[in-house]
């Protein structure tokens, strides 16, 4: 499914007929000006699924970030925006064959990592609370209590369920599960599979953060068929080779200047992978 079709970004005469015609000054930093125009990255023309790749400082979460915000996507967590950037974003063109779904959103790693530490919490919550139930048990299964007046029939009630159960079934009724019943990698997979639904535009930075091998394949599994068979458009950048080998992937060079698009095999990162393991193809 195409939404977006193809975005520009403003070129390095742009960005300083811009700066001409500004009386602001006494800034440090005109962000995200000079930051792609610097890369070479003029214009991506799309395909359901499209990917950008390079090093750091290549480009690829400023033009994430910019191409959320030119299509208004929901976001999570907060990112770095600059003064500027209503001024930039003026300047970028975005065409789509399709209207944006309302529900399409941009997933960072941030997003991700914020989502784990959020369960992590509740799980802390959790266990504290689970002492006090603990020892709630304790001193109400073993009291002395005696019903006297109707105002005691709380207590009677829970005196009672104390005795009928045991503790574990005590604490489970009067308290929730913790949530934590996967790993880092099996959390982040899951927020991804809950996030994504069908017929909507998804951006992704480095999904491969907190997944091993093993879960990023699933997730290419995952985006694949959700390009193929649900309506999905997937835009999104790497370093994993995993993730570059995704069947039909336009991928984008962001390490070359201009941009240009390559095939997953002829990428640095790609080919550094394939000559360590063809050194050490006599161990396997």
């Amino acid at each position: 499914m195409l939404y977006l079709t193809k975005f520009t970004f403003p070129t390095a005469d742009a960005e300083h007929s811009f700066f001409m015609s500004q009386q602001r000054t006494c800034h440090d930093t005109y962000y995200p000006f000079q930051v792609l125009s610097d890369c070479g990255l003029r214009q991506l023309d799309f395909e359901p699924i499209t990917i950008l790749y390079g090093g750091n400082g290549s480009g690829k979460s400023t033009a994430l970030n910019v191409i959320a915000e030119k299509a208004r996507l929901l976001r999570d967590s907060r990112f770095n925006q600059s003064n500027f950037y209503p001024d930039y974003l003026a300047l970028c063109e975005m065409h789509v064959q399709e209207d944006i779904p309302e529900h399409s959103r941009i997933i960072t790693s941030d997003d991700v990592f914020d989502f784990m530490l959020n369960i992590r919490s509740l799980n802390e919550g959790i266990d504290r609370k689970r002492e006090t139930v603990f020892q709630d048990y304790l001193d109400t299964k073993y009291s002395q209590f005696k019903f006297e007046t109707m105002e005691d029939y709380d207590r009677l009630k829970k005196v009672n369920q104390s005795r009928r159960q045991t503790q574990s079934q005590f604490v489970r009724s009067e308290l929730m599960d913790n949530v934590r019943e996967f790993s880092n990698g099996e959390t982040a997979f899951r927020y991804f599979t809950e996030k994504i639904s069908e017929n909507g535009l998804y951006i992704l930075d480095e999904p491969e953060n907190s997944l091993s091998p093993k879960r990023q394949m699933e997730l290419v599994r995952f985006l694949e068929d959700s390009a193929r068979f649900f309506g999905c458009q997937i835009v999104l950048s790497t370093h994993s080779p995993f993730i570059l080998a995704m069947q039909g992937a336009k991928i984008y060079n962001l390490d070359e200047n201009p941009a240009a698009v390559r095939r997953w095999t002829d990428l640095e990162n790609v080919r550094t992978y394939y000559d360590f393991f063809k050194q050490h193809d006599s161990e396997f």
